[in-house]
Parts: structure tokens; sequence; C-alpha cells
């Protein structure tokens, strides 16, 4: 039997019900990993569906792991069989099996980040396109829309209207298409496309997935995007059992596709379908929650439902406001500090931003403390220079293509240079042959001893590859390469012990499984962060959207202005738009378990060319949530205001206002010290500082500054 009792009574419900179509709408921290793990469970044991009958699609392959764990944890062997993977991992299972009947080969390279910015540098390069004319990034972006809604090269250059830069953008695509072609390769936009339209244009291949998979359960839900949408209906239109989990609150990715209609509209879409909802969470103290409740009620488009929680009410939200960015930067540091020296661990605590450029200021203020610190979402493992020559070795044994040989022919440096590799291109190309194929056939018109050396590596390695276990094969490579004396000649130990984790990785990946090098590179690319987790213990700076699924003892959120956040892009967009906003606010204030602070100032804000103003997210809380700390740095002559010069914009007192001031005048700051006004814009003043403050732009009335 599986044990039901620590489940709430709506987690229990969501568990056992027998409905075929299913929507849980799981509120931040309500225990939904339990729920969808015991869910399986239950089918399993309760139900005695066969493990292999049941899908259940993650977002990640952290959460597929985890899933994973907890499964063979309460069934052990019984579990063994169910099917839990991210999307794209599921399709490429779907497409390795099935893919040979859209005429493309079964041993497809996926390509990833690094390929694909290396095929739109070809792109630039052959259509004479600058970089700075059009981003890398954008590029990319601009190719990924485009596959979600099924736009193709031919159709972009349509709707191009004899746009200039439009038709170049649709040429980068059209070149980025027919390269991947080329390659016989797909990115992970093209992992779904491709099992989509598999599906549709062959009834036959989709009634076999949809018959092998007699309960389908999706997590995370309200980031789907409509072609993932059409997959999902495609699996489940057989046994019609479809389970999902999700929150339309934390729907924050519709810049990457995800449409909260999605799960909006999901009674909709299935009139017989049943929603459940989990709002006890078991993360947060109540006045968080309060607060989060209090800003996500003003928006239209949601599912009506208040998150409480049984725990202790705890410290109500914090709301500190400074006179500019770095000092708001320097409270973050002390305050970082203090809950340090009282016990509380780095890596405890996050500092939550809505864009990336505002993380500059604090990594100051840390760094001058000695506080050390991690950007959450930096350079992933499989991302690394090293990881990636390595790699490419490795995937010259099994598809030797274009991309891999390109990146490590000359690395180590062999004596092969740009113009020769160029010459190399264009010959195979000419005679439709990979590059590879060209040097190994001998048909290049300068074949030299080098290139002739590097082919020999190359065969002696792919002799090998049924003679040796992955592991030795990767050492042998790593050496013999000349990689491994390379890092070593330059010292570089980190990346050394990067190496030698890859190779761990393969050895560990062949034991565990029957499969390959062929089996590893294929699903490579897949992988998550492999040292994710394991950081020393450092505070934790990152954007919002990176905070999505975790959680912290304290979070401080900087840069809370109008305009910052919410975003001045996002507010163009009007009010779907700012939903998207407060929902990203809502998934930020759930992050935090014990103390939430909201940070902003009244420095010039560079972006509305206006000083700042607190955001609206602060002013939707309902003040019985919401506190303000006082310090004795400050005058205190009818309210105490806060430390660093910091005030409540609901405690802004009159008689802290200072005189009226003019250009020339003499002030000093509090913070800054002595300064000059050197200009009077409306309320704002130009003041120059000694070093290292420099010129500020402040608020003039501000009480930190006063005439000399």
């Amino acid at each position: 039997m599986i044990d039901l009792s620590l489940l709430n009574e709506a987690q229990k419900a969501a568990v056992i019900d027998d409905s075929p179509y299913l929507r849980i709408i799981a509120g931040a921290g309500s225990g939904k990993t339990r729920v969808l793990t015991m869910r399986v469970a239950y089918l399993i044991k309760e139900e005695k569906v066969f493990p292999t009958q049941i899908l259940a699609i993650t977002f990640t392959n952290k959460a597929a792991n985890e899933m994973k764990k907890r499964i063979e944890t309460m069934l052990g062997d019984e579990g063994i069989g169910t099917r839990i993977s991210t999307i794209h991992s599921l399709c490429v299972r779907i497409l390795r099996e099935d893919i040979e009947a859209l005429n493309y080969p079964r041993n497809f390279t996926i390509v990833d980040a690094s390929d694909q910015q290396s095929i739109i540098k070809e792109a630039y390069k052959a259509l004479d396109v600058d970089r700075h004319d059009i981003s890398y990034a954008s590029a990319l972006s601009y190719i990924s829309n485009n596959k979600t809604f099924k736009v193709s090269p031919w159709e972009a250059k349509i709707q191009a209207n004899f746009d200039v830069f439009e038709e170049k953008r649709a040429d980068i695509y059209e070149f980025y298409e027919r390269r991947l072609k080329e390659l016989k390769a797909l990115d992970f936009d093209d992992l779904i496309l491709w099992t989509v339209k598999l599906f549709n244009d062959f009834e036959n291949i989709k009634l076999k997935w949809a018959r092998r998979f007699h309960y389908v359960l999706v997590d995370e839900f309200q980031d789907i995007d409509h072609l993932q949408y059409e997959l999902i209906k495609d699996l489940s239109s057989y046994h019609k059992h479809l389970y999902v989990v999700g929150d339309p609150d934390q729907t924050i990715y519709t810049w990457r596709g995800a449409d909260v209609k999605i799960i909006m509209n999901f009674e909709r879409d299935f009139p017989e379908s049943k929603t459940i909802i989990l709002n006890q969470n078991y993360r947060s103290t109540n006045n968080i929650l309060s607060a989060a409740n209090s800003i996500i009620k003003n928006n239209s488009n949601r599912v009506k439902k208040d998150l409480f929680s049984k725990s202790e009410d705890g410290e109500r939200v914090h709301h500190f406001t400074f006179t500019s960015d770095e000092e708001e930067a320097i409270f973050i540091a002390r305050k970082v500090y203090e809950l340090h020296s009282k016990g509380e661990d780095y890596d405890e605590i996050a500092v939550l931003y809505r864009s990336n450029y505002l993380s500059r200021n604090v990594e100051k203020a840390l760094m001058d403390l000695r506080i050390p610190y991690i950007i959450y979402g930096g350079l992933r493992f499989y991302e690394r220079a090293e990881i990636k020559d390595m790699l490419c070795y490795l995937r010259m044994l099994i598809s030797a293509d274009d991309l891999a040989l390109e990146r490590i022919i000359n690395v180590p440096r062999r004596g092969i240079g740009l113009k020769t590799i160029a010459q190399i291109k264009e010959e195979a190309q000419g005679l439709g042959l990979s590059m590879y194929e060209l040097l190994k056939a001998g048909k290049f018109s300068k074949m030299s001893p080098k290139l002739t050396g590097f082919v020999g590596l190359i065969e002696k390695w792919r002799d090998l590859l049924d003679k040796e276990d992955l592991l030795t094969l990767g050492k042998r490579i790593y050496r013999e390469s000349g990689y491994e004396a390379m890092l070593e000649e330059n010292r570089e130990s980190e990346r050394e012990e990067n190496v030698m984790a890859l190779l761990s990785d393969l050895g560990e990946y062949e034991s565990e499984e029957e499969n390959g090098l062929d089996s590893y590179l294929q699903n490579v690319s897949l992988y998550t962060d492999r040292d994710s987790d394991g950081e020393n213990r450092a505070v934790n700076l990152m954007t919002v959207h990176a905070a999505k699924g975790l959680e912290f003892k304290t979070v401080l959120i900087t840069g809370m202005s109008d305009g910052v956040f919410p975003s001045e892009r996002s507010l163009e967009d009007g009010k779907r738009g700012l939903e998207e906003e407060r929902r990203l606010a809502y998934v930020a204030y759930t992050r935090a378990k014990k103390n939430l602070y909201l940070l902003e100032n009244t420095g010039f804000n560079f972006i509305t060319q206006t000083a700042k103003q607190p955001s609206r997210f602060i002013k939707e809380i309902d003040e019985e949530y919401l506190c303000d700390h006082t310090s004795s740095r400050m005058p205190k002559p009818k309210k105490e205001t806060n430390f660093l010069g910091a005030t409540s914009y609901r405690e802004n007192s009159p008689s802290l206002k200072a005189p009226k001031l003019k250009k020339g005048d003499k002030v000093t700051h509090d913070s800054f010290g002595q300064g000059i006004v050197i200009s009077i814009e409306g309320s704002i003043a130009t003041i120059a500082f000694a070093h290292p403050h420099g010129i500020k732009k402040l608020l003039a009335s501000h009480p930190s500054i006063k005439k000399i």
C-alpha cells in the first residue's frame, strides 16, 4: 500500500482521483513534486499499471532524476521501466526510432548552443552580415521563434515583405537550415518540431507511441508552448489519460513561447476534465505568502487561489528606499554580512534582480566585504571550452561532422591555419563530401604531413572503439591529442580537473547502461549542469527567471523601481506585459522561506530619464504585511529613518526635506561625502563627488543631501 498519510486532503485527492483528464493547479511550495511522484507510484502499486505504460514529462533533467530516485525509494524494482524524462529527451528517443520515415538518418547529430553559433558565423561570412547589425543571439532567437510557430525560411522571406533587415534575417535562417541538413543535424527546437511533423505525416507512428503510454503526466505545464502542447495531446490521444501540474501564476516564459492560455483553457479543451487546487504552502511564512497573494490578485488571467501556511506568520516583508544604486548595494552586502555573522549560511541567501546588469554594483559591494558569491546560471559544465573540445574529439570517432572537425583540427596547435581550413571546407562542399571524408580520401589539393597525421590519429582511435572501454579510450585521446600536455604546460589545473570530470562521466555512463560512445554523444547535449550542485557555500546572485524552482531562507530583491521591475519594455506590451511582470514578482517573492527584502532607490533612471519611483509591486502589497527597519545613523527629528539614508515612501517626512539647490552649491551627502552641484534638471541634481564616487544624479530634495 502507498502511504498517503503525509499528504493534505487536496494532495491526496490529486494522487487518487480517477478522472481521465486532471489539471492540478499547484501553488508555489505546495509539494507538487511529491504529488506527481506519489501519483506515479499509486498508478503502479494500487491501479496495477505497468511502469512502461507511464510517461512523466519534466522540464529539467534534474527534476526527472529527482522523481526517479523518489519512485525507486518508494517502489524499489517495482518501479523500473517508468519513462520519466524531459520533453527533448523523449523526442530524441522517438526520432532515433522512427526519423527514417522522414528520410533522415537515425544517427543525426544534436547541435547545441556552441554549434549553432558556429553555423551562424558561417552564415554571416557567406552573406556578408555584420554581427553589430544583427547579433548572434538575436539571429538564433529569430530562428527559434520561427520554428516554434512552424514558420519555414521560405515563409519568413514572404513575411519580410521587402524589408531589408527582415530579408537579411530570413536569409540567415535559410542558410542555417541548409547547413543543418548538410550536417545531418537537428537543434533543440527541431527535436520537437520533427517529432510533431512525424506524427502529423504518419498516423501509424503516432498511434504506435500513443498506444505505448497509457498515462501521460506533465510537470510545469504552465511553461509549455503550443508545439509542445500539440505533441502532448498526440501522445495522450489513444488512452485518453492526461494529468498536468502547473501554476498559471508562475507563467514567466512567454518570451520563449510559453502561453498561459494553454493551462487556463485546459477545461475548455477537455470538457470532461477536473481541476484540483493545491494552495497549502510548505516553504514560506504567512506574511510572505500574504504579500505575494496581495499582488497576484491584481492579475485577471489566472485561477483564483490564495496560498496559506500552517506554520508561523514570521517577520513582515522588509522594504527599504535608498538614494542610489550604490547605497542599495552597500546595504545588501552589509545585510548579508550581518545575517552570516548570526549563523545564516551564505548559500541560504539569494539576491534576485530583474535583469543581469543590476548585479554589477552588488558584486562590487560583496567583493569589498570579501563575501563569496556565485552568479547562478553562469557557464555550464558542457559549455566550457575544454569540455566542448574533448566532446568534439569524441564526435570525430562517430560522426566526424564538420563542426567538430573545425573546432579541434588545430587545438592544440598543429600549424593548420584558418586559410587551410577554409580551403578544405570549400573543396569538400564542391565534391559533396564532409571535410573529414575529403581528408581521409586524400583528395584535398594541399594534403600535408600535418593533415595526414591528424587523420591517422582519428583512424587509430576509431579502430580502438570496440577494443577499449570508453574511459580508457577517452584518456588515450586526451593524452595522444596533445590536449593534456597543452593544459599542463599552461598550468591550467582547473581545466584539467574539468576534463577528468568529463572522462569520469563517460566511464560512469558506460558502466550504468549498455550504451556506447554513440549513445553518450547523442544524449550529452541534453544533460544538465553537473556542477550546479555542490558549489562552495556562497551567496547566490541571479535573475528572477533563473530563480524559478529554487528556495532560500533569505531573499533580497534589488532594483524594485517602476521601469526596472516591472521593466519598461514589458510595460510597453500593455496589460499582457504587466501581468507577466507581476507573475515574475510573485515568483520572486515566493522564493523566500523566512525573510524577504524589497529594495529600491530614488536615483536617476536612465531608461525612463526620470527619478526612480517605487515599483507598483511594492505598492500593491497590503500595508499590514510590510515593515521598515530603522537606524541610529540618520537624524530622527520626527520619524526614524533607515540605514544608509533609506526611508519608506510611506514615511517621507516633510521636515527632512533639504533646502532647494542650485548650480555651484557645495553639499554634503551621508554616504558620498562632500560634492558640488554641477546642474539641476527638474527634481534631479547632478553632483560631482570626490573619488571614488564621481558624478551622481540624485533627487535634489532627498534628506541625505545638505548644503554646506
